[in-house]
């Protein structure tokens, strides 16, 4: 039966989710790295939250009337992020994917988005290709870093000793916050902060009296922005844990990497930041989420 797309629905969350958690388990087990999640179950919690988020866009491609395969478009900034991506293991390397992103790709047009991002795991070169056939641009080389947090280990490094004072997020920090993501990034994110600070998970950083840095988590899908390195020392030091495979860290920012691997955290693997559309190359210090 020919392959047919469609918008999904809240009810897809299990079933696009087992997909999910297959394919990714699949991907890297193949190339003998981590899975990005630890059980279906957590995929599954994941994909219901983006299918009742009105500021998703998600499309299911289905065979024979079973899900083969997903794709997301968060809209809650003015530049979108796409992923997860992901295509059954038994319906791989059958175009399913190529019409995943095709999808999204035109929603993203349709609705006039300045750009689009994702992120992209190194070791699995066939999405590296088809995303490049597909028009991308490679903007960054990543890596996941994880390991003890930082701030558990009873031990200062570097910077940290002299931390700005890190805060949980309140609603009056969005100004400063989006003030801040636009001189480094040239747009907010504004949507996907407000997001994070409801559920109590975004951090900011003050210092000399003004809000410096903030993080909506220091996780695969947390991101960020900070005036310097000692903003983002002062965020990671903070965390309790790096949920997920851990967080992401531009390489070209060796200081940084540098000063994470002295604080005992390890490179989980290696990852590519990816573009289509508006991007400014961002002035200042700041982490990306694994949608971008």
């Amino acid at each position: 039966m020919a392959l047919q797309l469609r918008r999904a629905v809240p009810a897809d969350a299990h079933a696009a989710g087992d997909v999910c958690y297959r394919a990714f388990k699949a991907i890297a087990d193949a190339h003998r790295f981590p899975p990005d999640f630890p059980a279906p179950e957590a995929v599954t919690q994941l994909l219901t939250e983006f299918l009742g988020h009105e500021r998703f866009y998600a499309v299911v491609a289905e065979r024979d009337g079973r899900i083969v395969g997903s794709n997301f478009l968060d809209l809650r900034n003015p530049i979108g992020g796409i992923g997860p991506i992901t295509v059954d293991p038994s319906a791989q390397n059958d175009g399913v994917g190529r019409a995943l992103m095709q999808a999204v790709m035109r929603e993203s047009q349709a609705r006039g988005i300045a750009g689009i991002r994702l992120v992209q795991a190194g070791y699995h070169s066939r999405s590296l290709a088809l995303y490049l056939k597909l028009g991308f641009q490679v903007r960054e080389h990543l890596v996941c870093l994880q390991g003890t947090a930082i701030g558990s280990q009873g031990t200062a490094i570097g910077s940290f000793e002299s931390a700005p004072s890190v805060r949980p997020a309140t609603q009056e920090d969005l100004p400063a916050c989006s003030r801040l993501c636009m001189r480094v990034h040239g747009h907010d994110r504004a949507g996907e902060l407000a997001d994070a600070v409801a559920r109590g998970a975004a951090r900011v950083v003050e210092r000399c009296g003004h809000v410096s840095g903030y993080a909506t988590a220091m996780a695969f899908f947390g991101h960020a922005v900070g005036e310097s390195n000692a903003d983002l020392e002062a965020l990671i030091g903070a965390s309790e844990s790096y949920p997920g495979p851990g967080f992401l860290v531009p390489t070209r920012n060796s200081e940084l990497v540098r000063w994470c691997l002295r604080a005992g955290l390890h490179i989980v693997q290696s990852m590519t930041l990816m573009t289509i559309g508006l991007y400014n190359a961002p002035d200042g210090a700041w982490l990306p989420s694994v949608t971008y």
